[in-house]
């Protein structure tokens, strides 16, 4: 196997050759001079030449048994062009409204990703898009924070967009959603970065997905003995929850999501806790229910359940991208191995500092500036 480190700056300039094999050893570190010969179109011995060169040049690293020094957490799902309308006075229907506009990348599994990039882990992509300039906006502005190679672009398709209507007080009145291209990750599509994701630290998946690959994901992060993470993005997608959530290591849910996989109703704290429970019952090993201005619900069989109070803030810019901020925070929190209530507070203080920004992923957003905002709690 190749051994590459993502994001380096190569110390020589290469010929188009050299950078075809560079690109087919991301792909597939595992590829043999052999089939880079065939896929070529060169002699074995020339590929065998052109690899030497690279290793010289410091291009690569030779052949290894690790992938890479450090494991990438592997985030698969939605990467959209977020268009948001803010009316500037009362909203009224049936008739026009005074806006103004803003576009930013988005897509849960993109914010999520440039989150945890912001906070210093190393993460790839994995999604689907057209080849349109919406694409090249959503690539110019992640690829500083996440590994975009494993993106699968399809030029008959549109990529992802979300179109958010926002009130005078920044909360939501309508969303319009074209997720179409993200039937495109199939299982076959996830298959050709199984070398990846088995030497990944950690999967996370949300529901832009088909379910049948995200049963595929569940199944194989359990086979590899894989930490792996679910994210709602909507109640209506709740049925592309697998089947069966045993092994499933957390999922991050909202109040109206649980409503409706449960078909239940969450009138107050019993009912919230029950509903941990009740997924907690399905194999599932950590558990948020977050319930807006009422905090979150966070649990497991070994440290319980416990209610985490929101922080409270002054003023909210914007609503886009909080819940992906709050997952963010969850999922670092818990790699770096906090407890519970610690790992709750993490991403209540990042929605709470998401909520303050007009940036659907805060600016300032770090490990170091993370710590400083817990330490306002202590």
């Amino acid at each position: 196997m190749y051994k590459i480190k993502w994001g380096e700056f190569v110390p020589e300039r290469m010929n188009d050759k050299e950078q075809l094999i560079i690109d087919l050893i991301r792909k597939n570190p595992y590829v043999s001079q052999q089939e880079l010969a065939e896929i070529l179109g060169l002699s074995r011995p020339s590929i065998a030449n052109i690899i030497s060169g690279l290793i010289k040049k410091g291009n690569i690293l030779g052949r290894a048994y690790i992938l890479n020094e450090s494991q990438h957490v592997i985030c698969i799902g939605g990467a959209n062009i977020d268009r948001k309308f803010h009316i500037k006075e009362k909203a009224q229907l049936g008739t026009s409204n005074p806006i103004y506009a803003t576009q930013n990348a988005g897509g849960v599994a993109r914010n999520i990703a440039e989150n945890l990039g912001r906070l210093g882990m190393d993460v790839s992509l994995i999604s689907t898009s057209g080849a349109d300039k919406d694409w090249s906006v959503i690539e110019d502005s992640s690829s500083l924070y996440m590994n975009l190679e494993t993106v699968t672009q399809f030029p008959e398709k549109s990529t992802g967009s979300y179109t958010a209507v926002l009130d005078a007080n920044g909360e939501l009145v309508i969303a319009l959603a074209d997720m179409e291209v993200y039937e495109a990750i199939t299982p076959d599509l996830l298959l050709k970065h199984d070398v990846l994701l088995s030497r990944s630290k950690c999967i996370i998946v949300d529901l832009n997905c088909p379910k049948e690959a995200i049963q595929f994901l569940c199944s194989f992060a359990y086979s590899h003995d894989l930490p792996i993470v679910l994210i709602p993005v909507s109640s209506p997608k709740m049925n592309r929850l697998p089947d069966n959530l045993e092994g499933v290591t957390w999922l991050i849910t909202n109040r109206d999501e649980s409503e409706t996989y449960f078909q239940m109703e969450i009138k107050d704290e019993v009912d919230w806790k029950n509903a941990v429970e009740k997924w907690l019952a399905q194999g599932i090993a950590n558990v948020v229910i977050t319930n807006g201005k009422q905090g979150s619900m966070i649990g497991n069989t070994k440290e319980g359940i416990f209610h985490v109070p929101p922080i409270e803030i002054d003023e909210v810019v914007d609503v886009t991208g909080a819940g992906d901020a709050f997952s963010s925070a969850v999922i670092y929190s818990w790699l770096e191995g906090k407890s519970l209530i610690e790992i709750a507070n993490a991403g209540s203080m990042n929605a709470s500092k998401t909520l303050q920004s007009s940036y659907t992923v805060r600016q300032d957003l770090s490990a170091e500036q993370l710590q400083k905002d817990m330490e306002e709690l202590s």
